[in-house]
C-alpha cells in the first residue's frame, strides 16, 4: 500500500433515480425515505456507505489488507478476534481481561495493536471507521471518510403501483384465488447532493492510503453499476466534484467550497423527469482551494 494520504479533501456526490426507490425506510412500509417538513427526498450516508463496500469488494477480492468488516452474514465479534490473532495476541485472553476490567499499560498496548491490525486488514475500517469495541476489545475507529445524506434537489413524489403475480404462494391459496397482489413504491425522478469530507490527519491514524483514496473515488463513481435490482430502478452517478486543499489542515471551510457548486432546473414550469432538466455550475471565481477535480468519466 502507498503512503497515507497528504492533503484534505471536501466533495459534492450527485446523483439521480427514475422510477425507484434509491433508499427504503423500515419505519415507513420502505416507502422511499422522505424529509416531511420540505418534502425532499432522502438516502442515508449508511446506505451510500454499503455501495462502496461492495464495490471495494467486488473489485478487490482476496487481495490482501481490502477485507470488509461490515458485510452481509458477518460476525463483528468473529471478525475482532482475527484481527487480535492476527496481531499475535491471544483473543480469549483479551476477552477476560475486559470482564476484570483491566485497564492497565499492557492492555491499551493490546487494544491499540489489535485496532492497528483491523485497519491494516479491513478497507471499510481504513476508510469510514468502526466500533470494534465488543468482544475481545479493539477499542473505536475514527475514519477519515465522512459523507452526509444524500438529499433531492426539489421535492419528491411517491408513487405506488399496484402489481401482481400469476403464481400463488400456497396450496390452500390456490383453492381460493389464481393471482397475488402487492405494492411497489418509486420515485418518479429525483437528483440527489450528498457531500463528503476526507480527513488527512484522520488518515495517519488508520493508514488510510493513495491507494484507497483512488479506490473510493471509483467506488463513488460506478457503484450504482454493480447495485442492479428491480426495486432501485434506473440509479447513476452524474458527477462527482473534489476539492483538494494545498495541506492537512485546508484551504477553506468545507460549507464555502460546497456553496460554488450549483444544481438548479432549467425549466420550473414542468415536472423534472431527466438529468437534462437540471444545470450543474461550478463558480470557480476567488476559489479558496487549490485544486478542483471534476471527476466522472461519463455523459452528462
Amino acid at each position: 500500500m502507498s503512503n497515507p494520504i497528504k492533503n484534505r479533501y471536501d466533495f459534492v456526490l450527485i446523483f439521480d433515480v427514475q422510477d425507484g426507490n434509491p433508499n427504503g425506510d423500515p419505519d415507513a412500509g420502505n416507502l422511499p425515505r422522505v424529509d416531511a417538513e420540505t418534502g425532499c427526498g432522502l438516502v442515508t450516508d449508511v446506505c451510500l456507505k454499503r455501495k462502496v463496500r461492495n464495490y471495494a469488494t467486488l473489485t478487490k477480492t482476496d487481495e490482501p489488507g481490502y477485507d470488509i468488516f461490515v458485510k452481509e452474514r458477518a460476525i463483528l465479534n468473529v471478525k475482532i478476534d482475527e484481527g487480535y490473532k492476527a496481531a499475535g495476541l491471544d483473543p480469549e485472553a483479551a476477552k477476560k481481561a475486559e470482564e476484570k476490567k483491566d485497564k492497565g499499560q499492557e492492555r491499551r498496548a493490546q487494544i491499540a495493536a489489535a485496532r492497528g491490525k483491523m485497519c491494516e486488514l479491513f478497507y471499510d475500517i481504513r476508510t469510514f471507521g468502526a466500533v470494534l469495541s465488543t468482544g475481545a476489545n479493539a477499542g473505536q475507529v475514527r475514519g477519515p471518510v465522512q459523507m452526509t445524506f444524500g438529499r433531492s434537489v426539489d421535492p419528491i413524489v411517491s408513487l405506488e403501483h399496484c402489481i401482481t403475480r400469476l403464481a400463488v404462494t400456497s396450496e390452500d391459496d390456490a383453492k381460493t384465488k389464481e393471482t397475488e397482489m402487492g405494492r411497489k413504491n418509486t420515485v418518479p425522478y429525483g437528483v440527489y447532493v450528498a457531500h463528503g469530507f476526507v480527513s488527512a490527519h484522520l488518515a495517519v491514524q488508520t493508514k488510510f492510503s493513495e491507494d484507497d483514496l483512488k479506490l473510493f473515488w471509483e467506488a463513488l463513481v460506478n457503484m450504482f453499476e454493480h447495485d442492479r435490482s428491480a426495486a432501485r430502478g434506473l440509479m447513476a452517478t452524474r458527477k462527482l466534484i473534489v476539492f483538494k486543499h494545498d495541506t492537512a489542515l485546508g484551504n477553506a471551510p468545507a460549507h464555502v467550497l460546497f456553496e460554488h457548486v450549483k444544481v438548479e432546473r432549467v425549466d420550473t414550469t414542468k415536472p423534472p423527469r431527466a438529468f437534462s432538466d437540471y444545470r450543474v455550475t461550478l463558480d470557480g471565481k476567488e476559489l479558496p482551494c487549490t485544486q478542483v477535480l471534476w471527476e466522472v468519466p461519463v455523459n452528462g
